[in-house]
């Protein structure tokens, strides 16, 4: 399998293969597909779209390619919110704990600034003391002493 089959699929306006995704990913994450061949990809699916599979295989494959943080099964129930931009970091601070008040466990992992205004986590790290650089064993003990956390993503996760 190659990239390039892979982009001039895509290009040419082909249903990809879950297997072609995954292996796109991988590649992509691991620095083995250059960035320029990654930019060819993305802007074939802004050209031609995604199906509604080949985006579900996507998500799967990005979700997949990282490091994920194993949480134990007594931890109960996780859910998450996430906003499209500009109201974030308004609900987050208090929806979060919120939700933990009532059960629900929110391990949340929220995103710095892309603008002038700061991001959730840039606002959160200028409460004096507030840490978002926690590492797993840490948050899992936030989650299972407090039902939340609110965290920024990290090298592995």
């Amino acid at each position: 399998m190659r990239a390039v089959d892979i982009i001039r699929k895509k290009r040419d306006g082909e249903i990809l293969a879950e297997a072609e995704i995954q292996f796109f990913v991988s590649q992509a994450t691991s620095g083995a597909i250059p960035a320029y061949q990654v930019s060819a990809f993305l802007m074939a699916v802004v050209w031609r779209g995604m199906s509604v599979s080949e985006t579900q295989w996507l998500a799967f494959a990005m979700a997949a390619s990282g490091a994920h943080l194993d949480l134990p099964d007594h931890i109960g129930q996780r859910v998450d919110k996430h906003s499209t931009g500009g109201v974030g970091d308004k609900t987050s601070p208090i929806l979060v704990p919120l939700v933990a008040a009532c059960g629900g466990i929110v391990p949340m992992t929220s995103g710095r600034s892309l603008g002038y205004t700061g991001g959730t986590l840039d606002k959160l790290e200028s409460i004096p003391g507030f840490r978002t650089a926690l590492s797993p064993d840490e948050i899992r003990v936030m989650l299972d002493r407090y039902g939340c956390c609110m965290v920024g993503q990290t090298d592995s996760i």
